[in-house]
């Protein structure tokens, strides 16, 4: 997987893009904006498949078990090869803590951009539990 040349500009572009939406499982939330951001820089669709198939944190967790991981960052780590945080850098994948688990997030220098209900938040990369280069 390769990044495109411009793809800091199509990543400030996506995230733009995102930040009003409203947060929905399934169709706008945290593993879906990470993979929308992977999609944005390199053209890879992660998420294909997955994208309007649940609508709860709970139907989501599901239905990546029955597809064989442990959870979204499990996924994630299926896809992407997983760093140390402190060897992430901006356009990596990160997983933060969140008060339901973890929330996957793009690494944008010492924060992490992470979607959650109440909007898009930034979380420091010091947090971070695993990173995944993209």
């Amino acid at each position: 997987m390769r990044r495109y040349p411009d793809w800091q500009a199509r990543l400030r572009e996506y995230a733009a893009s995102q930040a009003r939406a409203p947060f929905r499982y399934g169709k706008h939330d945290c593993a879906l904006f990470a993979a929308g951001a992977v999609k944005a820089m390199t053209g890879v669709d992660l998420a294909r498949g997955w994208r309007g198939k649940y609508r709860s944190l709970k139907r989501g967790l599901a239905m990546v078990r029955e597809a064989g991981h442990e959870d979204h960052v499990a996924l994630c780590a299926s896809a992407l090869p997983e760093i140390h945080p402190s060897k992430a850098r901006r356009g990596d994948i990160a997983a933060v803590p969140v008060p339901d688990g973890l929330a996957l997030g793009v690494v944008q220098g010492e924060y992490v951009w992470v979607l959650q209900p109440q909007g898009m938040a930034s979380v420091l990369l010091t947090d971070a539990q695993r990173a995944f280069r993209v």
